[in-house]
């Protein structure tokens, strides 16, 4: 990021309170140097430094337990069909939590950066790319899910549809790479003169920084939110159809009542997987988007709305990376089969002894309140060869 000439020292001062590097630091653009700072920046460097600590404890272990659980899965569970894309998910959000104590090193010493220019390319490299692949991973598997209940996909073989399913998982990492490489491109340990404080921060072109800086901001806005949401909800809402009109066709009188709370369950576990990407994702590239109108000078702001502006940047910068803690409960152990491997995965060594492992089989294999998320019935025709491999 660079600063117009003639910006007042006490807001340079400003940013250094708050500057952190990676994905999040790029997306502080708000022009200030025509306003005085109007809010308490100590109150909000605390607040960050505490979203940031939060989210690091919740997320790692939440994420590590959600690894931990699907690699002993591999190896004693039956796989569900979403298995390879949470799995992934839970890799990429241990991955962006795993970096926040370096951003909060960063906050607590005002904005300095002191671990060289390698580490801050790399560590906001780690962080913007595993951040996208988050998002991307959420998007293959609404996808999948809906393409597994309302098309032919079921007759294709398990081993071809394990191949989609990695290949998909495979272009989400490579496009978030691609995605990340521009941003990372420009950062730089940068050493402001005056005040010989040094900062991980972009360097855009002399030329046209604030071009550059729009552009950025975009894409962050068209890759992370813009394509993914309409392609989350059209494929949740479709599938909420699928399911409805699958259990309508298949239900006998005797069994109304079941088939309408399974239906009520898959609509409330749908309806919660479009609030959370929105509640997590929405307010964050709406304050990118109005922060990009901004520097394009479109959206002329008194100073009091710049600064709403530039605080309101750095919440939802905090707030968006909820994700990483909401993620593992949302799409892992709020499911019951998630919840019964976590149980076995705990007392997998003494199992054998005991006999117990033996008794939740057949729990589990009587089991019969599943949702129809979890696992929906295949509208299209055909029997499919191995089930177990198209369940959601």
């Amino acid at each position: 990021m660079s600063f117009a000439e003639g910006e007042l020292p006490e807001l340079f001062n400003t940013w250094n309170d708050l500057n952190i590097s990676g994905l999040l630091e790029n997306i502080s653009h708000v022009e200030l140097h025509m306003c005085h700072t109007a809010f308490n920046r100590t109150a909000l460097l605390h607040a960050m430094c505490t979203l940031y600590i939060f989210i690091f404890v919740i997320g790692l272990a939440a994420n590590a337990l959600v690894v931990w659980v699907n690699v002993r899965a591999k190896h004693h569970q039956r796989r569900h069909g979403t298995h390879l894309y949470i799995l992934n998910l839970a890799v990429a959000d241990l991955s962006v939590v795993a970096t926040l104590p370096v951003w909060v090193s960063s906050l607590v010493q005002g904005g300095v950066w002191s671990f060289g220019e390698a580490a801050c390319k790399l560590t906001h490299l780690v962080f913007s790319v595993n951040l996208f692949a988050s998002i991307f991973f959420l998007t293959c598997m609404s996808v999948d899910r809906y393409l597994s209940v309302a098309t032919r996909l079921c007759e294709l073989s398990s081993r071809r549809w394990r191949l989609a399913r990695c290949v998909a998982c495979a272009g989400s990492w490579l496009l978030a790479l691609v995605a990340s490489v521009p941003d990372t491109y420009f950062l730089q340990a940068v050493t402001e003169p005056h005040s010989k404080v040094t900062q991980c921060q972009p360097v855009y072109p002399e030329d046209n920084p604030h071009g550059w800086m729009v552009g950025v901001q975009i894409s962050f806005v068209i890759l992370g939110f813009a394509v993914p949401f309409p392609i989350i909800t059209v494929s949740y809402a479709l599938l909420a159809r699928a399911l409805a009109s699958s259990s309508s066709s298949s239900s006998s009188p005797s069994s109304s009542s079941a088939t309408d709370q399974e239906r009520n369950v898959s609509r409330k576990v749908i309806l919660t997987y479009i609030v959370v990407f929105l509640a997590c994702w929405a307010p964050y590239h709406a304050v990118l988007l109005a922060d990009a109108v901004v520097l394009l000078g479109a959206l002329p702001l008194s100073c009091r709305a710049e600064n709403a502006l530039y605080v309101a940047m750095h919440l939802t910068q905090c707030l968006s990376l909820l994700h990483c803690c909401v993620n593992p409960v949302v799409y892992s152990f709020v499911h019951r089969h998630y919840r019964y491997d976590l149980m076995k995965a705990f007392i997998f060594k003494y199992s054998t002894r005991t006999g117990l492992a033996h008794l939740m089989d057949a729990s589990q294999g009587t089991e019969t309140e599943y949702s129809a998320v979890e696992n929906p019935p295949v509208v299209a025709t055909g029997s499919p060869s191995e089930p177990e491999e198209i369940q959601t």
